[in-house]
């Protein structure tokens, strides 16, 4: 009988969050994704479908340079997520 595995969580940096406002706690960068968990612990996952590549490759260079992700989120994506974890 196969032993079923959980699915592992990705792991989940800490965004440095340099402006001091962020509404960004901590993400994960994948190939055509982010995960971005934010302040009032609520988790999404942003991908190329929901968002477009352009706004992903924005992303991932925001969330690496740790300012910034949070306001174009908000005012770029809002709903554009494409799955809510949590």
């Amino acid at each position: 009988m196969a032993s079923m595995k959980k699915p592992k969580k990705p792991i989940m940096h800490l965004y440095k969050n340099l402006s001091k406002d962020s509404t960004v706690t901590r993400y994960h960068i994948a190939k055509d994704a982010l995960t971005i968990r934010f302040t009032d612990d609520s988790v999404y996952i942003y991908s190329n479908q929901s968002a477009t590549p352009v706004a992903i490759s924005k992303m991932k260079i925001l969330a690496e340079a740790g300012k910034g992700l949070g306001t174009f989120i908000t005012a770029n994506l809002k709903d554009r997520y494409s799955r809510k974890v949590r």
